[in-house]
């Protein structure tokens, strides 16, 4: 037997969780309402992957594990059919030696972390000056060539807010940063991580280099670093600051990876589905609790408690996504396959697991009737309504290219920044009492949706 094929072999089957059998005479309100003190399964979930699988780095032996235990665990909790369908992805890895350190004129070490897709700098790393940009639109207004043989760094201002718009915001440091500096000739690139803390945690991300530029290394520093290297500027009165950096990611080429599905059938197989997604991966710093496993917790948790409440009218089918950090590989290959099969609604949980607190639909006005049984349904939740056009997560790609129904079911984001994307990113930061209001929710919402004999989007 191969590594993996070992791997998977010595590790341990998820044990189902005790949960009540359909149960026709409770109404779907009253399945919902029990779940904000009884649910279980999600907790099991999150607690479980992160436990027995950890970091789910796409493409690698880990995310394989990963997948493999979400199947099973699928199976175990009784999901009426499970399938991992597999496809090829090109892997990045980030390597063993993640250094910073300023030479002058203030020296001392930093800490980094390489972003998603960077080059590497070879094990002797690169020396060399480093060049301040507060925004990535002064990074754009460089002269061409101007940053030959720098490094560029890069700031932003974000702040923490219930809707995560801010990401929005400052993002495009890490998105194009790296890709703008090597078009101007810069060595390497570093920023500001993309977050919210105040710890000495790196958020890492994929970082995107456009057609004919070549990647070059790129980093991160953590939010109290990267203020001490601004310091450094206001303190160097114009001389040169020097860092050398030190990164050794690889690319590995073509690996697989793949999407976990599993299915709740519902009384008419004729009706298009509900699609329910979350992404079974992870970036290697930390163990995927809240970006993604409680998101897939939540939804496949959701599936099987309005299934306790009896056979839904149409399937409702769980799709986890492969690979979705590096590049939404997961999602795409969905939609690919799928395309020709229609889904009546997409809707993805991947925002952590604070709770819920606002609905959004993309038929708000061709469907007004269904969109406002939704609101009501869930105001007791405390979930407001909205007018916003709901435009779905990454996962569901496949929702988007059908042009069909889409709901979002926004989570509070005003903590989710101080974790995104890094070792921080464990169990311990799940609130039981916020989680279990997400399934709650999302069972009140799935329900109703299952349960609809109409088109939910009707055609214009």
């Amino acid at each position: 037997m191969n590594r993996l094929a070992l791997a998977l072999a010595a590790l341990s089957l998820p044990i189902p969780v005790a949960v009540s059998a359909s149960n026709p005479d409770m109404t779907l309100e009253e399945g919902a309402d029990r779940v904000l003190d009884h649910d279980k399964i999600a907790w099991d979930f999150v607690e479980g992957i992160t436990t027995e699988v950890g970091p789910r780095q796409a493409g690698t032996e880990a995310e394989a594990r990963g997948r493999e235990w979400a199947s099973n665990w699928m199976r175990a909790n009784g999901f009426d059919s499970v399938a991992i369908e597999p496809f090829e992805m090109e892997t990045w890895v980030p390597g063993d030696t993640h250094k910073a350190e300023i030479l002058s004129p203030f020296a001392q070490p930093l800490v980094v972390q390489p972003l998603g897709g960077s080059a590497s700098t070879g094990p002797e790393g690169i020396t060399a000056e480093v060049v301040y940009f507060r925004t990535v639109d002064e990074l754009r207004a460089a002269p061409d060539g101007s940053l030959k043989g720098k490094i560029a760094y890069i700031s932003h201002s974000m702040t923490p807010t219930q809707d995560g718009s801010q990401y929005g915001f400052a993002g495009p440091a890490r998105w194009v940063g790296s890709g703008i500096a090597a078009s101007k000739g810069a060595l390497a690139t570093v920023i500001k991580s993309v977050g919210t803390d105040n710890h000495r945690n790196p958020h890492t991300g994929g970082a995107g280099f456009p057609d004919g530029v070549a990647p070059t290394p790129a980093g991160a520093l953590p939010l109290p670093d990267a203020a001490n290297l601004e310091r450094m500027f206001e303190r160097a009165g114009g001389k040169p600051i020097t860092m050398k950096l030190t990164l050794t990611p690889k690319q590995l080429g073509t690996t697989m990876s793949g999407n976990v599905v599993g299915e709740i059938a519902g009384r008419d197989p004729s009706l298009p589905p509900v699609l329910v997604a979350c992404h079974i991966d992870s970036w290697w710093n930390g163990t995927g609790a809240f970006d993604d496993g409680a998101g897939c917790g939540i939804v496949a948790a959701a599936a099987l408690h309005v299934r306790h409440t009896g056979k839904p009218l149409r399937t409702i089918r769980v799709l986890m996504a492969g690979a979705e950090e590096t590049g939404l590989w997961g999602s795409k290959a969905y939609s690919a396959a799928h395309i020709a099969d229609p889904i009546a609604v997409g809707l993805e949980s991947d925002f952590g697991a604070d709770r819920i607190w606002q609905f959004q639909s993309n038929f708000r006005e061709a469907n007004p009737d269904l969109h406002a049984k939704i609101a009501s349904s869930v105001a007791r939740f405390g979930v407001s309504n909205s007018t916003m056009v709901a435009n779905g997560g990454a996962d569901i790609n496949i929702a988007r290219d059908q042009k069909t129904a889409i709901i979002d079911l926004q989570q509070d984001g005003t903590r989710y920044f101080d974790l995104h994307h890094t070792p921080d990113d464990t169990l311990d930061k799940i609130d039981p009492v916020q989680l279990r209001q997400n399934v709650a929710v999302w069972t009140q919402v799935v329900g109703i949706l299952a349960n609809e004999p109409g088109e939910i989007l009707p055609k214009e």
